[in-house]
């Protein structure tokens, strides 16, 4: 039934060791690192070849190039005292009202996704929400609200643009979508999954929630600000960057060249006008995870090869037959267990690869981002963003989520996000 190769077992062999390696880094070995070493044994075991690593380089370099310049801005702007001051506006904005920078915090997130990717609101603004809290003396039992929630929405808000995710841009690359008919597809999806993420989060954790604060430890937002002059150029960063990926659109422009452009451009002009470190900005970045996606892409690209892709078209094609809404429903679920089960990076590319096999249609294309973007909060290893995340919490003492709880609040909070986002899509082709 299915064109499994002799070779499938050894794939899925490598694959396997490959994960729980990556999960259970021994000796502290870096992700990336092992998942490189994962793709090397693919490679001398003949699950690909150097073809291979050639077509995956050439599906995934727009989004590995766009993933360091998004980071590197975003750390830069860190620096700075941008998103810190922005969080600290917020919490004075809230009043001392718990509910109110509850949703505000996941409101900024949502934002933060949107512009500067999933990643950069798991890098970036985690450490700033714990950081206010602490400062605001909250208990353990009200920081783990505001910290989940922080991690749920850097994923669930990271639909609307290209640049919101690096699933997008392989997506947007592969099938050669715009940046303008992207973001016109995908806007009231994300608009549902930021809203439904909102109403979930706060029925879950409404009894958590503090409903006030004392506002009198709370640093003065202009106190955040360590670099004015980066700090200044935020805002006109960010409408320029959105004004050129739009126009870079309409002449298949890669994002790539648009973001590294920007990134290189604020480096340049930290190192010579301003006091940041532009080394420790470098050093800075997670380069480990540029290397597990990379690595990953080829472990999983070599499973595909020897039959796994044959799979997903067959289960896919049975999928397809069925009525609206369905079909896309079920095909979102499909994309989110195999995201949550071998992350979503290299799950992406082979519902991209086996959507293309059977020239499945646009609303697959789609459901395949939303599966892809919203699934993998079903565990812990489901995306970077949850990687970079939980790497950051580590760092912090007095919070430890374990993955158990992590996955019962996975599933509790993403399945019906995710049912209602892929039910919008639906939705929008009534619009």
């Amino acid at each position: 039934m299915f064109d499994f190769s002799i070779l499938f077992p050894v794939s899925l062999v490598i694959f396997v060791v490959t994960l729980v390696l990556v999960l259970k880094r021994p000796r502290n070995i870096g992700i990336g690192y092992v998942a490189i070493a994962g793709a090397l044994v693919s490679l001398a075991l003949g699950t690909i070849d150097l073809e291979s690593v050639l077509e995956v380089w050439d599906i995934v370099w727009n989004a590995t190039f766009t993933f360091i310049a998004i980071i590197l801005i975003s750390i830069l702007f860190d620096e700075a005292g941008v998103f810190k001051y922005t969080a600290l506006k917020i919490a004075r904005f809230a009043r001392g009202n718990g509910i109110t920078l509850f949703l505000s915090i996941i409101l900024l997130g949502s934002g933060i996704s949107a512009i500067f990717a999933n990643d950069g609101t798991a890098l970036i603004l985690t450490p700033i929400v714990y950081e206010i809290l602490t400062n605001l003396k909250f208990p353990k039992k009200q920081v783990i609200p505001f910290i989940m929630a922080t991690g749920f929405i850097a994923d669930s808000a990271s639909l609307p643009l290209p640049v919101s995710n690096l699933v997008n841009i392989v997506s947007t690359t592969y099938f050669r979508i715009s940046f303008n008919s992207y973001a016109k597809e995908m806007i009231i999806p994300d608009l549902v999954s930021i809203a439904s993420t909102l109403l979930v989060l706060w029925l879950f954790y409404r009894k958590s929630i503090p409903s006030r604060y004392d506002l009198e430890n709370l640093e003065e937002p202009k106190d955040a600000i360590r670099e004015p002059f980066i700090f200044r150029l935020a805002l006109p960063t960010i409408v320029v960057l959105i004004i050129a990926y739009s126009i870079g659109g309409y002449y298949d422009v890669p994002i790539a060249f648009v973001s590294m452009s920007a990134a290189l451009l604020l480096l340049l002009l930290t190192h010579y006008r301003s006091r940041i470190d532009i080394i420790k900005v470098l050093r800075g970045a997670p380069w480990q995870i540029v290397l597990f996606s990379f690595g990953m892409y080829l472990v999983v690209f070599g499973l595909g090869r020897e039959g796994f892709t044959y799979l997903i078209s067959y289960l896919l094609i049975h999928i397809s037959i069925m009525y609206d809404p369905v079909k896309i429903i079920l095909s979102g679920y499909l994309f989110s267990l195999m995201a949550a089960g071998m992350n979503n990076m290299p799950s992406v590319m082979l519902g991209a690869l086996s959507i293309s096999s059977m020239h499945g249609g646009t609303s697959l294309i789609y459901a395949n981002v939303i599966g892809n973007d919203i699934g993998p909060k079903f565990t812990p290893i489901g995306s970077l963003a949850t990687l970079l995340w939980l790497f950051t919490l580590n760092k912090k003492k007095g919070v430890a989520i374990s993955y158990r709880y992590y996955m019962k609040v996975g599933f509790a909070i993403a399945l019906p996000v995710l049912t209602m986002t892929l039910l919008s899509l639906w939705l929008e082709s009534f619009i």
